[in-house]
Order: structure tokens, then sequence, then C-alpha cells
């Protein structure tokens, strides 16, 4: 009798005891962010306030407003949007085209290709640094958009490619077959039928491509040298003066910048969790 009345008591301490450790992760992962955002709407003294406060007295969108009404900022939003948006539509062109390669063809160099592929996944990508900005130099591209995109796309792609490897390979090869039978190409069955099928997948590598490029700070801060080629995290940085943070800037920088991505998760959320977790399912 005690053995059956202690497995509801033994499940509901369990779910509880679940419950706390997501509410107090909850906490500790979302309390910057609110503080973030709380400051934001300070000014840049009470900021500095001792003791501390959470909810500010003196409610103010001055912050804000200095953010975007000055020219300077803005382009660096313009920056962020032209090279994150450019990079994620060449990262899913490239990247949906050589999963597809990897997933239906068998090549020479295939598996060697493949495996060059994910360890670049684990190179530093401070590493490269100066090799980079060595050829970026090189080939006249410094402080320009190009330099941007061509050297995000290198750590974005090798995601990409195993990302659309891994759904592609879940999708019946009869697919390809049954359009070549009807007089298509395999052009043709990857534009027209894979690709729809696989939007989840596509939806997913996006935004993770978006998150990158977006976020991205340190190569932004080496390939760009005039204020009119600078991204949002590099603005932010910019906000550090030789005597002085403005702090309350920084914040609203930072809660604006976070927006895009945000915005994007919210209308794509059902997609980005399909296309995270089909790779691990054979269909």
């Amino acid at each position: 009798m005690n053995n059956v009345l202690s497995k509801p008591v033994k499940t509901g301490m369990a779910r509880a005891l679940v419950i706390i450790a997501l509410l107090l992760g909850a906490v500790y992962a979302g309390f910057p962010i609110l503080w973030m955002i709380a400051s934001s709407f300070k000014s840049n003294t009470e900021i500095f306030a001792y003791p501390p406060t959470l909810i500010t007295e003196s409610f103010s969108f001055n912050a804000y407003q200095v953010v975007l009404t000055n020219p300077e900022k803005v382009r660096f939003f313009i920056n962020s949007y032209l090279v994150s948006i450019l990079v994620t539509i060449f990262t899913l062109i490239v990247g949906t085209l050589a999963g597809y390669s990897f997933s239906r063809y068998d090549f020479f160099f295939k598996k060697p290709l493949n495996m060059l592929i994910i360890s670049v996944q684990a190179v530093p990508p401070i590493t490269l640094l100066i090799p980079y900005f060595s050829l970026i130099v090189t080939l006249k591209l410094y402080n320009t958009y190009a330099a941007l995109v061509l050297t995000y796309m290198v750590f974005t792609l090798p995601y990409a490619i195993i990302m659309m490897t891994g759904y592609f390979n879940t999708l019946p090869k009869e697919l390809d077959e049954a359009v070549m039978i009807d007089g298509g190409s395999r052009v043709i069955a990857l534009w027209r039928v894979l690709v729809p099928i696989s939007l989840p997948g596509i939806v997913a590598t996006g935004i993770y491509t978006f998150m990158q490029a977006w976020n991205e700070f340190l190569f932004a801060l080496t390939l760009t040298k005039t204020t009119d080629m600078r991204t949002v995290p590099v603005g932010i940085q910019m906000l550090m003066g030789q005597h002085s943070y403005e702090w309350n800037e920084m914040m609203a920088m930072s809660v604006l910048g976070c927006l895009p991505v945000l915005i994007l998760y919210l209308f794509f959320q059902r997609y980005f969790m399909a296309g995270m977790t089909a790779g691990s399912v054979k269909g």
C-alpha cells in the first residue's frame, strides 16, 4: 500500500522540482534582459544610482529618441540589416544546392569534403582574423559590404550545408525519381518539389544564419574602418567613450538590436522548431 501511494507522491515531487528548476533558470536567463529593457528608459545618471532600482521613477524615451533620430546610429541598423539579409539569402541558396548534392549524389572526395565542412565549425573565428584581414585587403574589399558578406558566409555556410543535407536525407529519393519520370530535371525536382517540402528546415537555417550575421562583432570591427560602414554591435561599442559611457543609449540600441531576431522567431516559430528537430527523424 505504501509503495502504491508513494508513486504519485514521487511523481508530484519530481514535477515540482522540475518546475522550480525551470523557474530559476528563467529568472537567471531573463533578469539581465529585463534589466537591459528597464535601463533603456532611465537617464544615464539614474543607472548609476545607489541603491539600484529596477523600475524607474522618471520613465523616459529620450535614449530611444536619440538613437532613432541620429543618422549615424540609424546607419548602423541599415548596415546590419543589409549585410544580414544578403548573408542569409546567399547562404540559403548555396547551402540548399550543396545540401542537395551531398544528399543525392555520390562523388569523388565526398566524405573528405564533408569532414572538412564539419571541421570548419570547430575552428575558433578569432584564429582566422589576421588571415582574413590580409585576404580582404589584398582583394581590395576592405571597408565594403562584400568583405562582411563573404567573410560571414565562411562561418554560416558549414551549418547551412550540414542542416540542409540532414533535412534532404529525411526526404525519400522517390520524389526526385517521380519528377524525372514525368520529364522533369533534378533542378525542377529540387526547386518545385523538395524546397517547398523543406520549408521548415530552410526557415530554421535562415533564422540561425541571420542571427549569426546580425550579432557578429569581431570581423565587423576589423574589416570596416569608417563610421558609415559599422554595424549595430560595433555601434554599441562605440558608445563607450574615453571619459563616459552612454549606458542608456547602449541599452536602447541593444533592445532595438534584439527586435529583428525576436520578430523572426515569433513569426516562424512553428517552422523553426520543426526544422531544428527534423534531421533527427528518418522520414
